[in-house]
């Protein structure tokens, strides 16, 4: 029998996937690591507050655009000391550029003042304190974790889960179980394949005109469609 995965795509369609094979994964794997070898956030930041801070303005919005706002805003608040102490209003002026940049702006001070508070100023380096900072999910969490310690996680954005259903390595609907099907299957290494998902995703395997000319894994592609978590 053979196994598929369903997911949602755009208009209300499903489509079923057949799903990669033990051999395969090994093989995607191999193939990932090897043409990211070194991979890493293209987020600019210089210590753990400030690659914080861009994350969470990361979502839904581009690393470009991001690295665009926050000389500026890190100019002004150059630590959360400096951010606890910001007038929301002000910091919404400096990444308005951003998308959701009004819940950012409330999201990020908010984020300062419990670490001063809670945590003597210093950002906790622990999954289970981390999402309990406003604005910081468990994705924004893994990001984090895995560029500043080489955690062995995994997080799931859009380029990661449209790769993850286009090369059948998934079968949820949702990024967290895609997330959870990446690390029963990845096991290892997983901190450099969520980058290297990230950037064949950005450059190679696109939502729209993926270069399968440049491809280094088209024979283990199972769509082209442009698969987006619900």
């Amino acid at each position: 029998m053979k196994r598929t995965a369903t997911v949602a795509l755009p208009k209300g369609k499903v489509k079923k996937v057949k799903l990669a094979t033990r051999k395969e994964i090994e093989e995607i794997k191999r193939l990932l690591l090897e043409h990211y070898p070194d991979s890493v956030t293209e987020l600019h930041y210089r210590n753990l507050y400030e690659l914080l801070v861009s994350v969470m303005l990361s979502a839904q919005c581009t690393d470009k655009r991001v690295n665009i706002i926050t000389p500026a805003l890190f100019e002004k608040y150059p630590d959360i000391h400096a951010l606890a102490q910001a007038d929301v209003e002000e910091v919404k002026e400096l990444i308005k550029s951003c998308s959701f940049f009004n819940n950012k702006a409330k999201n990020l001070v908010a984020m300062a003042r419990m670490v001063e508070e809670q945590y003597g100023g210093e950002i906790p380096l622990d999954e289970k304190e981390l999402v309990k900072l406003p604005g910081v999910g468990q994705k924004t969490a893994h990001v984090v974790l895995i560029e500043y310690t080489g955690a062995n996680l995994m997080a799931v954005d859009t380029h990661v889960f449209r790769v993850a259903h286009r090369l059948g390595l998934s079968n949820a609907t949702t990024p967290e179980g895609t997330e959870e099907d990446l690390v029963r299957k990845f096991k290892t290494d997983l901190h450099r394949l969520h980058q290297a998902m990230v950037l064949f995703g950005r450059y190679i395997c696109k939502a729209v005109k993926p270069e399968c000319e440049r491809c280094f894994l088209t024979e283990y592609c199972k769509s082209k469609d442009n698969f987006k978590p619900r």
